[in-house]
């Protein structure tokens, strides 16, 4: 018996203490984990597996390792390459395929929307998110594959949905 399970993790960083990442210590790392009735990081199995259905479960958090993790490796990136960052939203999605008793991951997308403060970081923006990938310590621990849909923003244009650079 083959079942496919997709878990969809958000997740927003809430460390902009005005300045972005405009320097190493300038930002915070605290980020907010949400995924559609749950409860913030209460534990069980999917329900599924006969879990409770109002808690986070292990495969949820596995999502939301990958997508947690490539965002700090992101802006840890983004430093380096002189990209502020002024916001970052991801709307992670996996996919499990369960076979008998057992089962595994397929893939895991990441789809950081990532804000920066002026049109000439777009490129180094969405340059930064290939080192992210191989700095990022929970992708390099996964036996499937994990990509990346990025979407950069501009602050300025951000303000006006008809004018945002989306890339």
């Amino acid at each position: 018996m083959k079942d496919i399970h997709e878990y969809r993790i958000d997740i927003e960083w809430a460390g902009n203490r005005g300045t972005g990442t405009s320097g190493y210590r300038a930002y915070g790392r605290e980020l907010t984990i949400h995924a559609a009735h749950k409860a913030p990081l209460a534990g069980s199995a999917d329900p599924t597996f006969h879990g409770d259905a109002d808690r986070w479960n292990p495969e949820e958090l596995l999502v939301s390792a990958l997508a947690q993790c490539h965002m700090l490796s992101y802006l840890h990136m983004a430093v380096r390459a002189g990209v502020v960052v002024t916001a970052y939203t991801d709307a992670a999605v996996g996919t499990m395929r369960q076979e008998g008793v057992g089962g595994a991951f397929t893939e895991v997308v990441l789809r950081p929307r990532v804000t920066v403060a002026d049109e000439a970081m777009v490129e180094a923006a969405l340059a930064a998110h290939v080192p992210a990938r191989e700095a990022c310590f929970i992708a390099n621990s996964v036996n499937f594959p994990v990509r990346h849909e990025p979407e950069i923003l501009v602050a300025h244009a951000a303000q006006d949905p008809g004018e945002q650079l989306s890339l």
